[in-house]
């Protein structure tokens, strides 16, 4: 899958999509996608990186207590 980077607009291809999804992980393994040479591989937090559209990655994919809220306390 194809991220962008929010602050620099770089394409970067994530290469651990469970990593992504686990709202328990602040980073994913991504390379970036810039010029001919593949780049080496790094960890980048999750809440800089956006679709290419633009749009933000879903709660549920960054934040662990995305349904706290939904809990009722008695």
């Amino acid at each position: 899958m194809f991220l962008k980077e929010r602050n620099t607009g770089h394409l970067v291809q994530v290469l651990n999509m469970t990593e992504l999804i686990n709202p328990f992980e602040m980073q994913t393994q991504v390379q970036y996608q810039q010029g001919e040479d593949l780049m080496d591989p790094e960890y980048i937090r999750k809440d800089a990186l956006t679709f290419p559209s633009g749009e933000t990655l879903p709660k549920c994919w960054t934040d662990s207590h995305y349904r706290d809220h939904e809990l009722k306390r008695h």
